[in-house]
């Protein structure tokens, strides 16, 4: 059974059942296009004859046409009569309908109770308002034909006083039409057969020399070149003979030169320390090497016959002109993920010694940790340069003040010279978060760790805030507040620098306070969740968008910069607090909605205490 499917197979991938086939279809082709066009034209003709046969004779429409406009009690009478009497075998119904879209006479005897009602096809509605015939085949159970023509009375053409519905059946028409269809099919499959036949005939002379070359050169693909092509005669096709055994001679010894030139390749890309991308002249990638593949996240199949261009994800960009301005580039892989990349691109040519360009070269080279540190850079200086700006400017321009006179004014000159103490203090205050932030990135920060426990420890400091408001001389000016807790009784034992995180606290705890309406709650909870005890803090103040979530730890990132800088803050003690939890080994976030306040979490790792545990030794 094999052998018959596999001898089938070869028999129709044959150059002579094609060579048959490709002369059978193309005299079928053309008896069909021939048959096709006559079929066409004579399917026109019968219908147009058969449109031109059902027409209805111009006698009886101006009988009817005359009927519809006299109007007289006679006139259904007589024009149901003249339908009547009208004799055409090819007509099954027709329907008289006047201009106000009444049904006036009808042709069949069953449908004798629609006389007197209004019709409700909008192709007799259009012809009475245009004056234009409509004709259309419709299949309705059947093929047949609808006439819709106007009639007219008087010797305006417009005139019209009605229409006259006729339909007849064509199925006479179509089956006479799919008789010669049949006709001429049966002719092509024999004018074919018999094309088949004499191309297998001449096409076997033909491919018989073709065969033996195929032969030889299935022999070269598996890389055995030593067999030859045998020369029948001295005709094209034994030309072709001798260019064959010459082209297998030159093939072996390329295949050689490009194997060795291949491992030598394969090495140098191997260990290259940059990714590497070759493109052809088109700018599809052919080939990658291993360091690219990682840099770009991707798999060899995903990336080779695909623009270089899509690969380095400039959709702006076609490939031809990436590849043509050789144009240094920096490109970012996976942004967003945590797996992002800065990858800087170079491009070179691929040029033959005629000059032809055959492709291009893209290497890449990883400047993620290089570009961070410079925008981190950039980003800081502008930020310490504006941070500082501000109050040097208002310095400025109160000594200025001052210098020209206003000391002498005793109103005016303590004024001033307080707003240049807090801008002072300010300042003072902006380095000390600096150097400790430098400290901190530096890792000369030391931290004083004891264990503590952290439910008497944030009492301690909340109890703080509730002293400042009930020491205060000055309630009407200071800003009222309740700080609500939900700590609990357990203890709740954590490893700290009690001065570091005290720190945190008490920011966290004043941008509360700052942000809150005056008599706000602060809500502040401790919980355990498994490995970790999470504090919270809730204020009710204005909250914050939901797109400065992710920045507001950022360092000089202000949601509302203007009332940050007039409530005297740094932009700077949440960057601290992160940087003092993370050195915990723990976690610092915020949850927040505009309008309806700001809650910060700080997570501390936690081990549970159990009794055996000796707080004695040392």
């Amino acid at each position: 059974m094999k052998r018959i499917q596999k001898r089938l197979n070869s028999t129709f991938n044959s150059i002579n059942t094609k060579l048959a086939i490709v002369f059978m279809l193309m005299l079928l082709a053309t008896i069909e296009v021939i048959g096709a066009y006559f079929t066409r034209q004579l399917e026109q003709n019968s219908i147009e004859n058969f449109q031109s046969s059902i027409q209805i004779q111009t006698i009886v429409s101006n009988q009817l046409a005359n009927q519809l406009a006299s109007d007289n009690k006679s006139a259904n009478d007589r024009l149901n009569q003249i339908v009547n009497d009208y004799n055409n075998d090819s007509i099954s119904e027709i329907i008289v309908v006047d201009n106000k879209d009444t049904i006036r006479a009808v042709s069949n005897l069953n449908d004798k109770s629609k006389i007197g009602q209004r019709i409700n096809n909008t192709d007799v509605k259009q012809v009475i308002s245009t004056g234009h015939q409509i004709n259309k085949v419709v299949d309705d159970h059947g093929n047949y034909m609808i006439q819709i023509s106007p009639l007219t009375s008087g010797n305006g053409s417009n005139n019209n006083v009605g229409a006259i519905y006729v339909k007849a059946s064509m199925q006479d028409v179509f089956d006479n039409l799919r008789q010669i269809s049949l006709t001429f099919l049966i002719a092509s499959l024999i004018a074919a057969l018999l094309g088949a036949f004499l191309s297998l005939v001449i096409s076997r002379a033909i491919t018989q020399p073709i065969e033996e070359m195929q032969k030889q050169a299935l022999h070269i693909a598996d890389g055995d070149y030593s067999s030859q092509v045998k020369i029948y005669s001295n005709d094209e096709l034994g030309q072709l003979g001798k260019a064959f055994n010459t082209l297998s001679v030159r093939i072996e010894r390329s295949q050689e030169e490009s194997d060795s030139e291949r491992r030598r390749l394969d090495s140098v890309l191997s260990h290259m320390s940059d990714g590497l991308l070759a493109t052809d002249r088109h700018g599809n990638v052919s080939v990658v090497n291993h360091m690219a593949l990682s840099y770009l996240n991707a798999k060899e199949k995903d990336i080779i016959n695909k623009p270089i261009a899509e690969i380095l994800g400039l959709e702006d960009t076609s490939s031809q002109d990436l590849i043509s301005s050789q144009k240094e580039i920096v490109v970012t892989t996976n942004a967003g993920t945590p797996d992002e990349m800065i990858l800087h691109a170079s491009f070179s040519l691929i040029k033959r010694i005629t000059g032809f360009v055959s492709g291009s070269v893209c290497v890449l080279h990883d400047v993620t940790e290089q570009q961070k540190n410079e925008n981190s850079q950039k980003q800081f200086v502008s930020n310490v340069s504006h941070e500082l700006r501000t109050p040097l400017t208002s310095l400025q321009a109160y000594i200025e003040a001052l210098n020209e006179g206003a000391w002498k004014d005793p109103k005016i000159a303590p004024k001033f010279l307080e707003v240049t103490q807090q801008e002072t203090s300010r300042m003072i205050r902006m380095i000390n978060d600096l150097l400790s932030l430098s400290r901190m990135d530096r890792g000369v920060s030391k931290m004083d760790l004891e264990f503590v426990n952290l439910n008497d420890f944030v009492n301690h400091i909340l109890n703080r805030f509730d002293m400042i408001v009930k020491t205060d001389k000055n309630k009407d000016k200071k800003k009222k507040y309740t700080i609500k807790r939900e700590l609990g009784n357990q203890a709740l034992w954590v490893e700290i620098d009690t001065d570091k995180m005290m720190q945190v606290i008490d920011n966290i705890m004043n941008n509360a306070i700052k942000y809150s309406p005056d008599g706000g709650v602060i809500t502040v909870r401790l919980a355990q969740s498994q490995n970790h005890v999470i504090l919270s803090i809730t204020d009710q103040g204005l909250g914050i968008p939901r797109k400065d979530l992710n920045k507001i730890f950022d360092r000089f990132y202000r949601v509302d910069k203007a009332r940050s800088r007039a409530q005297g803050g740094t932009g700077l003690g949440l960057a601290i607090a992160k940087e003092i939890v993370e050195a915990h080994h723990g976690r610092i976030w915020a949850d927040s909605s505009e309008g309806k306040g700001s809650t910060f979490y700080i997570s501390l790792p936690y081990e549970p205490m159990t009794e055996e545990d000796d707080w004695d030794e040392v």
